[in-house]
């Protein structure tokens, strides 16, 4: 076990904090699995999606520090969907099951674009109060695999397992960056192989975010300014989609800074909420 996952901390998050499964869809092998931290009376929490590799609880530190401070915060972690419209009608269905009309998204790569194109999925009856973009992208054509991505559903688990930790750092001496890390890669350990295959499948078919279609929600871009998946280019076309975007920078924290950084991360979540 991981030093994160075999922690005080997290250990308290498990025992504190209950996981809870809901099937929304007509197929009952379709189970979305969330956290819910803090006052059930708030109608518009923050939601968080994790990237490729996450599942909900990769959030914890989230959870359990805004909660403490009144805020509502939910992890979810979605069941399998090969397409962006299924996934978001698939999302919709599950804010809809919880009543929640209106929320705050938080989207760490995967998540942050998964995260806009909901915005735009719901844009004629809006259900997206902000968006908090982690290390995301606008763009999925800056990936290599978009013309193989519709093999990705008979590739086997430990080909995309490796494939994913391909772009973890591999010389990163930051012991909370190492952590997060070790953290990660026990999580993807725990996801099958039709989880990894959709979710590669989502993040590499060909898709834009359409700018106009979301410009009137409020975005928060965080970024760090040391070692991570994303490239400049992708850094900055994000900035470009979101001109008027509020930026989050971090000196550092890696592909996941809500875990390595997670007090500087939580302090900009309060202050967009």
């Amino acid at each position: 076990m991981s030093d994160l996952g075999s922690s005080q901390e997290y250990t308290s998050f498990r025992s504190s904090v209950s996981q809870n499964k809901i099937v929304v869809d007509n197929d009952p092998a379709k189970v979305w699995t969330y956290y819910d931290a803090g006052p059930r009376h708030i109608r518009c929490p923050l939601v968080c999606i994790p990237p490729v590799s996450g599942t909900a609880d990769v959030y914890y530190k989230q959870l359990l520090s805004l909660s403490a401070r009144g805020y509502r915060v939910l992890s979810v972690e979605y069941p399998v969907y090969w397409s962006m419209p299924d996934f978001c009608e698939g999302f919709r269905k599950f804010l809809d099951h919880l009543n929640l009309d209106k929320v705050h998204l938080c989207g760490s790569s995967l998540g942050g674009f998964l995260a806009q194109k909901f915005a735009e999925y719901t844009r004629q009856c809006p259900r997206v109060q902000s968006l908090f973009l982690c290390n995301s992208f606008c763009d999925t054509s800056v990936f290599q695999y978009t013309d193989s991505c519709f093999i990705f559903w008979i590739t086997p688990a430990l080909i995309l397992k490796k494939m994913i930790m391909g772009n973890f750092p591999k010389t990163a001496k930051d012991p909370e960056i190492i952590r997060s890390i070790d953290f990660m890669v026990e999580k993807l350990d725990s996801l099958n192989q039709r989880e990894l295959a959709s979710r590669l499948t989502l993040n590499c078919t060909s898709s834009y975010v359409e700018p106009q279609k979301v410009n009137t929600i409020p975005v928060t871009i965080m970024d760090v300014f040391d070692e991570y998946a994303l490239s400049q280019r992708v850094k900055e076309d994000l900035y470009k989609c979101y001109p008027n975007a509020k930026l989050a920078h971090l000196k550092g924290g890696g592909n996941f800074p809500y875990l390595s950084r997670s007090d500087e991360v939580n302090l900009h979540l309060r202050n967009k909420m």
